[in-house]
């Protein structure tokens, strides 16, 4: 099984630019991603289906609740100046093993649609890669406050939802 969060939701928006909200588009791929999943046989569990918050205690707990085999939490990324980054970054508990394999399995796909791959980093101290007891990955799909990411996302979004559920796809089925 694996597990589909979509990042923020409810009070918390995540990101903001010029009216679009970060956790809009979040949920708007995971249902994408996981819908490609469950046509590929895949079972699916989804933190979120509608606008809500959960904490990210909470998406972990859950996670581990209904023992996913991998967690993929979906997000978009943002910085300090408007149009200052470009492009999709995964991050990960530790790049070794399964985890970093799924994210490098995503990005890659990613770069394919025509996002600039910014690699796969490290960040220990996400709440949803070091409580979840699963392979997890959060993948930032393009800056939010990047007008070229937001373009690319728009104009090729089936493409990026499927490009993510391939790359979790490849890392499932190399795996069984």
């Amino acid at each position: 099984m694996v597990v589909i969060d979509a990042g923020h939701g409810g009070s918390n928006p995540g990101a903001v630019y010029q009216g679009r909200q970060e956790k809009d588009d979040a949920l708007a791929l995971a249902l994408a991603v996981g819908r490609i999943l469950e046509e590929n046989g895949v079972e699916v569990y989804y933190t979120r289906t509608t606008d809500i918050y959960e904490s990210p205690q909470q998406k972990a707990q859950e996670a581990n609740a209904v023992q996913g085999d991998y967690f993929v939490s979906i997000h978009r990324n943002s910085s300090p100046y408007p149009n200052q980054y470009t492009g999709i970054e995964s991050l990960v508990y530790n790049h070794y093993g399964e985890a970093g394999r799924l994210a490098e399995n995503i990005n890659a796909r990613l770069e394919q649609v025509g996002y600039e791959n910014q690699g796969v980093n490290e960040r220990p101290d996400l709440v949803v890669l070091n409580q979840t007891q699963m392979p997890s990955v959060l993948v930032e799909v393009g800056f939010i406050n990047t007008d070229a990411d937001n373009h690319l996302l728009d104009e090729r979004f089936q493409e990026t939802a499927r490009a993510i559920a391939e790359g979790i796809l490849a890392t499932v089925w190399s795996a069984a």
